[in-house]
């Protein structure tokens, strides 16, 4: 069995994971361990606080203990984009050398996940407001990835995001537009959205990757080196993207 264990901040939509795990059976677990938070707020100053080494660190010590997991994600984009590109690396990095574990984040997982597609030009569809939304279009760019539209909805917490519904988060994807994109990218995993992944590619009319898709493939694929084609559940990800 393949362990990826998910450092996840507070709690919101931690249960989207048990969708994956009731599709998995005894293939993958997704253990979970909750971090310490500040204050819950889409906020720079609370999103580097968010994510800052001492949190992290104390997580995924409880993780590795209680877990033994094969590879680490810190399951949260927007406190890990908020640290620019070079700080996001910094990031895992400090992780990895802690656990000695394969270790990624969700913002990373966006770009590895738009790689292995081969999408160059995407949409955001963002929850957070205008000022950290933008954050996550500069980390997309950094990476060489071009974001034709962004759409923000200025929601300030994870909780309150938490409790959109299917037809709320229908609503935000279909919104977004094509703007000639290759797909549109959901980038919070404070939101449910595992559960209506083909619902919200028929909104959309291109491929979706959401937060907590793209983190989940992300620790599949470091924890097995590549990510088998009969695993369901990933969407447009089933299968893609081995580690080079």
């Amino acid at each position: 069995m393949t362990t990826v264990g998910l450092l996840y901040p507070g709690h919101s939509a931690e249960d989207d994971y048990a969708v994956l795990e009731s599709l998995w059976g005894e293939r993958v677990r997704l253990p979970l361990v909750h971090t310490s938070v500040g204050e819950d707020a889409h906020r720079v100053d609370a999103l580097l606080d968010l994510g800052g080494p001492e949190r992290l660190l104390a997580g995924a010590e409880e993780l590795v203990r209680e877990h033994h997991p094969d590879a680490l994600v810190w399951a949260c984009t927007s406190g890990s984009f908020v640290f620019g590109w070079d700080g996001a690396r910094r990031q895992v990095e400090e992780l990895a050398r802690a656990t000695s574990l394969p270790t990624s984040s969700t913002s990373i997982a966006f770009v590895e996940a738009a790689r292995a597609l081969g999408l160059e030009r995407v949409v955001a569809a963002a929850s957070y407001p205008q000022d950290v939304a933008e954050r996550f279009v500069d980390f997309l760019a950094h990476a060489g990835i071009e974001v034709t539209g962004l759409s923000s909805h200025g929601i300030v917490t994870a909780a309150e995001v938490g409790t959109l519904g299917r037809e709320q988060v229908l609503e935000i994807v279909a919104g977004a537009g094509r703007a000639d994109a290759d797909a549109v990218l959901v980038p919070d995993t404070a939101m449910h959205t595992l559960a209506w992944l083909e619902d919200l590619e028929e909104a959309a009319g291109v491929p979706v990757l959401t937060a907590n898709q793209v983190t989940a493939w992300e620790g599949v694929r470091l924890a097995r080196g590549e990510v088998p084609a009969d695993l369901p559940g990933l969407g447009p990800l089933t299968g893609a993207g081995a580690v080079r």
